[in-house]
């Protein structure tokens, strides 16, 4: 009866150094070199026996693990005649700095790999902008009514008060602000969730101090993007609606 038998992949002479020091649970700092050149050359040897490619770098590092074991063997020139420590490096550290370097870029290798396996999971949506432009329609606070159909109302209600470039008589100061006129505004739309006439925003009794100060505020508004306005027929009266319910009716 044959028996198959069946070796591992090995991407270079470090890797099945590697192997064999995880396999025997060796300390990396301190690699019995003698063990270690004794099962690397058997695998060798398993290699060719089953006519695989041996690669010239496992054969070179053959030879330098068969240098290595014979410094080991030469005797070592003691520092001192009272200590047991020898002088001269390790002929050993070359070949661990080399594993370490080695094992540590096969780990990275190792955690990219398992991203990119991961990522290959993941199926991404193709993004566009093209694709949510829809969703961000360019604000229009006017919707189509232009500025001079802003001053035709304008003019209207100063007729309607009865107002005139020059007025006779004594003339009084209001202390009216355009900032204080925009808060009444938008509280005073509040209560008309559908929209609020444009003359209707000025009283009666307005004097042109404040129908004036009223469309800057109504200005100041459109500006901010807080008002819009809307005129549904062509000559129509023009009205006036909160942004926020301008946005819920365009939802």
């Amino acid at each position: 009866m044959s028996y198959a038998v069946k070796l591992s992949t090995f991407e270079g002479p470090l890797d099945l150094l590697l192997h064999l020091i995880d396999k025997d649970q060796i300390n990396i700092y301190d690699i019995p070199i003698a063990q270690i050149t004794s099962q690397y050359l058997t695998y060798i040897e398993q290699m060719q026996t089953l006519d695989m490619d041996v690669a010239s770098e496992f054969l070179v590092m053959a030879s330098s693990l068969v240098s290595i074991k014979a410094r080991m063997l030469l005797p070592r020139t003691k520092v001192g005649p009272e200590t047991e420590e020898e002088e001269g490096p390790d002929p050993r550290e070359e070949l661990v700095q080399k594993l370490l370097e080695y094992k540590k870029f096969k780990e990275v290798a190792s955690f990219l790999k398992n991203q990119e396996r991961q990522a290959g999971k993941v199926y991404t949506r193709n993004n566009h902008i093209d694709m949510y432009q829809h969703l961000f329609r360019p604000m229009d606070p006017l919707c189509g009514v232009t500025i001079e159909k802003l001053l035709t109302s304008l003019q209207s209600v100063l007729q309607r008060a009865g107002a005139n470039l020059t007025i006779p008589g004594e003339i009084t100061r209001e202390e009216i602000q355009v900032p204080e006129k925009m808060r009444q505004l938008l509280a005073m739309l509040v209560l008309y969730p559908e929209g609020m006439v444009f003359s209707r925003l000025f009283a009666n009794t307005a004097s042109p101090t404040e129908i004036v100060v009223t469309f800057m505020a109504i200005l100041e508004l459109l500006k901010g993007g807080q008002i819009s306005v809307v005129q549904n027929e062509t000559f129509g009266e023009i009205t006036i609606l909160r942004r926020a319910q301008v946005l819920s009716e365009e939802a």
